[in-house]
């Protein structure tokens, strides 16, 4: 998707997003939703102010066009930056629970089965949380993060308010306050290993349907909830929302992570690109590189990018909705071989449909069957 929003069909909301659900007891599993994703506008001539572990790829993101917040101002003494300690090489960590394992284990006859289970199913894919559900969040999250152990899971919270600027993937906590209250019960089940948090896609990348007021209050809510979550478990590592290398301006998109505190090592731990989506591994680490560099902050923040769908490229057309030819990128790593990316993760899911091959957040076979042999 040419500027289309990064942000995942939802399970009901996101694409390749887990969500539990409270009602009822609830359920562990987070289920992903996809999102529309508008196509890509030009972007702004200037812009506004405003080994091997296992990795999942990254989901598209919407473009957005709306001002950022005002930059914070610096500091007038400048201190000493804080070490910044690079992932461990411990393996990512594959949640038993999915939509994928599902299908794998009640299809067993079925000649698609072998092929989606060893390139698909066999790899870790990220968690998504996209149902606001206070009851039972923290329970949830650490259900995934105990059963970790020495491994690395990848946890996507995905509850701002007006979610998906009332597109696919609309929904959310109620106001901002509620958020906040929600995000303190998130970072309560973290635990105290190490764990990677991708926080809110297309939250600051698709905010141009909020007034300035509301943009500037919902930076803040991000700056709040990294704090809240790296104080919660001081090894988890925080990515903030930067779209992708077909979205918003570089000098547009780091004003607006710097409002919402990814500048700050409190709060954050660098940025995440191309979540649902299909740029180029290539195309998005240069891209984030040119974003931190805009960012400032920590020499040591770093970005993690979403390969899970971008083995063939974004599509020339800018289709976002499952298009045709696509293909799984590389596999989820700690190990990238590349300054500054920290990783490649499986945000979205592979197979979970974007709402064209099947019902937004679904597992789709078909779909899955052609990414993997792509």
């Amino acid at each position: 998707m040419v500027a289309a929003a990064s942000v995942v069909a939802a399970v009901g909301t996101v694409t390749g997003m887990v969500s539990a659900l409270d009602e009822g007891g609830g359920s562990d599993r987070a289920r992903p939703k996809v999102t529309d994703s508008p196509t890509l506008e030009p972007l702004p001539a200037v812009p506004t102010p405003s080994e091997s572990s296992e990795s999942a790829e990254p989901s598209p993101s919407r473009t957005s066009s709306s001002p950022s917040a005002k930059p914070k101002p610096k500091a007038s003494t400048k201190r000493p930056e804080p070490s910044r300690t690079a992932p461990t090489l411990n393996s990512l960590y594959r949640h038993g629970d999915s939509q994928v394992l599902d299908w794998v284990r009640a299809n067993r006859g079925d000649p698609r089965r072998p092929l989606i289970e060893s390139r698909i199913a066999g790899e870790p894919a990220a968690v998504w949380f996209a149902d606001y559900t206070p009851r039972s969040i923290t329970s949830r999250v650490r259900a995934v993060t105990s059963s970790a152990k020495s491994r690395v899971p990848v946890v996507v919270p995905y509850a701002i308010p007006d979610r998906d600027c009332g597109g696919a993937s609309e929904g959310g906590a109620p106001d901002l306050a509620a958020y906040d209250a929600w995000i303190a019960k998130f970072a309560a089940g973290l635990g105290s290993g190490e764990v990677i948090v991708i926080l809110e896609p297309d939250a600051i990348a698709q905010s141009e349907c909020l007034s300035a007021k509301e943009r500037t209050a919902r930076y803040a809510s991000l700056a709040r909830a990294g704090r809240t979550l790296k104080a919660a478990d001081p090894r988890a590592r925080v990515y903030f929302d930067a779209g992708h290398s077909g979205w918003n301006a570089v000098a547009q998109q780091a004003g607006r992570l710097r409002s919402a505190g990814a500048a700050s090592p409190a709060s954050s731990d660098g940025v995440f690109t191309n979540v649902s989506n299909f740029h180029r591994t290539a195309d998005e680490a240069a891209y984030a590189r040119k974003v931190l560099s805009a960012l400032g902050g920590p020499s040591g923040l770093g970005a993690v990018i979403d390969t899970s769908r971008n083995g063939n490229g974004a599509p020339a057309d800018g289709e976002w909705c499952d298009p045709a030819g696509r293909a799984l990128g590389q596999s989820p790593t700690l190990r990238t071989g590349r300054a500054r990316i920290d990783a490649y993760l499986w945000v979205k899911p592979p197979g979970e449909s974007d709402g064209c091959r099947g019902e937004p957040g679904t597992f789709t076979p078909g779909y899955a069957y052609d990414l993997a042999r792509g």
